[in-house]
C-alpha cells in the first residue's frame, strides 16, 4: 500500500486557517502555526466577551436608570422595588430607553413607584 502524505488535505486546512487569520498583524496572518494560535485565542476572547457584553449592557442600563432616578429625587433600589410592588413588568433595558426617550413617562413611573413603596409599609 502506498504511503499517503495528506498533501491536498493539509494544504486545504492550512488555507482555511490562513484565510480566517487574514487581517491579523504580522506573522499571525502569514504563518500557519502563529495563525492557528492567534485564531484559538481570538475564539476564546470572542466566547468570553459575548457573555461579558450582556453584563456590560446591564450595567449601562442600571447606570442610566440610576441617573434618571436621582434627577427625580429617588434612589434606584427604591424605584425598582416600588415598580415591583406596583406590578410593573418592565425590564431594565426598556426602563433606560424610556428614561432617555420619554422623560414624562419616566416621571409617571417614578410617581407610581413612590406611591407603591410608601403604601406597603403602612398596610403591613
Amino acid at each position: 500500500m502506498p504511503r499517503v502524505r495528506k498533501g491536498s488535505a493539509r494544504k486545504r486546512a492550512h488555507k482555511r486557517v490562513l484565510r480566517e487569520a487574514r487581517g491579523y498583524y504580522g506573522t499571525k496572518s502569514r504563518h500557519f502555526q502563529q495563525a492557528k494560535v492567534a485564531l484559538t485565542r481570538a475564539g476564546q476572547f470572542a466566547y468570553r466577551d459575548r457573555r461579558n457584553r450582556k453584563r456590560d449592557m446591564r450595567r449601562l442600563w442600571i447606570t442610566r436608570i440610576t441617573a434618571a432616578c436621582r434627577m427625580r429625587g429617588t434612589r434606584y433600589s427604591l424605584f425598582m422595588n416600588g415598580l415591583k410592588l406596583s406590578g410593573v413588568l418592565l425590564n431594565r433595558k426598556m426602563l433606560s430607553q424610556i428614561a432617555i426617550d420619554d422623560p414624562k413617562a419616566f416621571d409617571e413611573l417614578v410617581e407610581l413607584a413612590k406611591k407603591s413603596s410608601t403604601a406597603t409599609p403602612a398596610a403591613a
